[in-house]
């Protein structure tokens, strides 16, 4: 299934989410809107505001992948390092941009506040970096090379992907069929694991679920194919008779 298969991760940066502090929610909007665009999102790692814990999460994501996107660490204040990290990481020197200059300039005059020194770092993006636009609060995002670094407001961040998404390479988008099974894990998972062995275009998964006091499973068998999807989802169907079967039910 690598055949057009276009893949993303995510870095989610900031003490205030490894300490509970604020819940994370941008993973799944952005796992969501990649679905929705025929992208995979593989991997997401969420990393203190330290520089080298953030470079090297940086450096191993966009390496293996075709997109990486951050959430957090682009504000004014000390412990916002985002900036600095990613040309660390992709060896370029930051300084303030002229064009966010102009953008946050104007945006804090029409606001009657002062542009102050530290309001000032959020102009600051790495050489050659692409603006992304914040039509929230002004202060933007940036791109270099494949990295899309974003903030980590929820509001701010969705606003600053609905002016990434359309530039993005979507991959083939992936039609899936949901099947009901009442036997657990334990039971399906040895059939189920040889059925995506005979069907290498599909991705099938088993999700638990627990409602109205009786636990059951979702199968969801995912493909690009559409021939691959029925023939697998085929598949389960008559393993999950078989099961049936043999249970005596």
């Amino acid at each position: 299934m690598s055949e057009d298969i276009i893949t993303a991760a995510m870095v989610v940066i900031g003490d205030e989410i490894l300490s509970g502090r604020t819940r994370e929610g941008n993973a799944h909007h952005l796992a969501r809107m990649l679905t929705e665009a025929g992208i995979d999102l593989r991997e997401v790692r969420v990393v203190a505001d330290d520089q080298p814990a953030i470079v090297e999460a940086v450096n191993a994501l966009r390496a293996r992948n075709t997109y990486l996107f951050t959430s957090g660490g682009i504000g004014p204040t000390h412990d916002d390092i985002t900036a600095d990290a990613i040309g660390v990481a992709l060896g370029l020197p930051v300084d303030k941009d002229a064009r966010a200059m102009e953008i946050l300039t104007s945006h804090y005059e029409k606001s009657g506040q002062p542009f102050t020194e530290a309001r000032q770092r959020m102009a600051r993006v790495p050489e050659g970096a692409i603006l992304i636009d914040n039509p929230i609060s002004a202060a933007p995002g940036f791109i270099v090379g494949n990295v899309h670094v974003m903030a980590g407001v929820p509001a701010i961040f969705q606003a600053m992907l609905d002016q990434v998404l359309p530039t993005l390479r979507a991959g083939r988008k992936l039609a899936s069929q949901a099947i009901f099974c009442r036997f657990g894990e334990g039971v399906i998972g040895a059939p189920l694991g040889a059925i995506q062995n005979d069907h290498p275009k599909t991705v099938i998964g088993s999700y638990p679920r627990y409602e109205d006091g009786r636990h059951w499973a979702e199968i969801v068998v995912r493909s690009a194919d559409a021939d691959a999807l029925e023939a697998a989802a085929d598949a389960v169907r008559a393993m999950l008779e078989e099961l049936e079967v043999k249970h005596g039910e």
